[in-house]
């Protein structure tokens, strides 16, 4: 099976996700920046959501991109990712909400958990169907810095009933460790350019 349906769809769901995040901001009642205040946590959880579909939609491109064939199990995977990056408007909505509450911070890390989990799956069939010494098999390795962040979500929803911002600053720590690009599979197509 090709893969040209399977990133069109993504990107679409992708697109509607960051859609539907930003309706959700309300308008600031009155003119001066001072009425930025009672919607700067909203704006903020945002920003922090932006960022991640950023990177799953950066990194899921790049993650396609070494994969030459498709499977049912790949679809189905992908899907699975997809559900739980459908629901970060909610939980960015609770959380612009209600940023010092611990409900809401969990809730927020484990559907980042859950996401990383999915895109570990997804990860895994590609390499099930293209093989351990494809392109994407070579450029991801043991996958420490996608092992770590899921050990670093589950801190995050522990801490989220001891100090939120605890929780908070480790999803942004996370964030900041993936917005920086992946060089891996960049590498990797090099490599096998010039190779």
């Amino acid at each position: 099976m090709g893969k040209g349906r399977l990133e069109a769809f993504s990107d679409g769901v992708i697109a509607i996700i960051i859609t539907i995040m930003v309706l959700e901001i309300k308008v600031p009642h009155g003119s001066d920046l001072a009425a930025l205040e009672p919607v700067l946590p909203a704006l903020l959880s945002y920003v922090l959501s932006f960022v991640y579909i950023g990177i799953y939609w950066n990194n899921h491109h790049h993650m396609l991109h070494t994969t030459t064939r498709v499977s049912g199990t790949i679809l189905w995977c992908n899907l699975h990712l997809l559900f739980w990056l459908s629901l970060v408007p909610i939980a960015t909505n609770w959380l612009g909400e209600n940023p010092s509450a611990s409900w809401p911070v969990a809730i927020y890390g484990v559907l980042l958990l859950m996401a990383g989990v999915a895109y570990t799956f997804l990860q895994l069939a590609i390499l099930a169907v293209n093989g351990p010494g494809s392109l994407l098999g070579n450029a991801v390795g043991a996958d420490l810095k996608g092992k770590m962040s899921v050990g670093l979500y589950v801190a995050g929803v522990l801490f989220a009933f001891v100090r939120p911002w605890i929780s908070e600053t480790i999803y942004v720590l996370v964030a900041a460790m993936w917005f920086i690009p992946d060089p891996r599979i960049e590498k990797a197509l090099v490599e096998k350019r010039s190779g």
